[in-house]
């Protein structure tokens, strides 16, 4: 299974490393919240060389990241995984600047001078 989720990063974790009955294993988490009506903040880690997809992005960027859910047995408990495969910075699209929230104090009128 294969989905898209987009979110801001929040935070990188450290990078843990192990040996395995396959080798050396290499992994590291990243934090994104998504920016709906209700934010969801998702766990998702990177495996081995894609490790390094991290190092191209800071946090308070906006990514769209490809991933796949996996999940797996172990001692009759069940785990999931969020395994990203591809990170894209969101191009800055320059938005707008904020419109004032209240009119500015002073508009250039006379006090004194009502037209009624």
């Amino acid at each position: 299974m294969s989905l898209q989720v987009k979110g801001k990063l929040i935070q990188k974790l450290g990078v843990e490393s192990g040996e395995g009955r396959n080798g050396r294993w290499e992994k590291q988490q990243f934090i994104i919240e998504t920016d709906e009506q209700f934010p969801k903040k998702i766990c998702i880690v990177l495996w081995g060389d894609k490790v390094s997809m991290l190092e191209k992005v800071a946090e308070g960027d906006v990514l769209n990241v490809s991933i796949n859910i996996e999940s797996r047995e172990y001692n009759s408990r069940w785990y999931t995984d969020v395994k990203a495969w591809r990170i894209e910075k969101e191009a800055d699209t320059g938005s707008p600047a904020p419109m004032p929230t209240e009119p500015p104090a002073d508009l250039g009128l006379p006090d004194d001078d009502l037209p009624f």
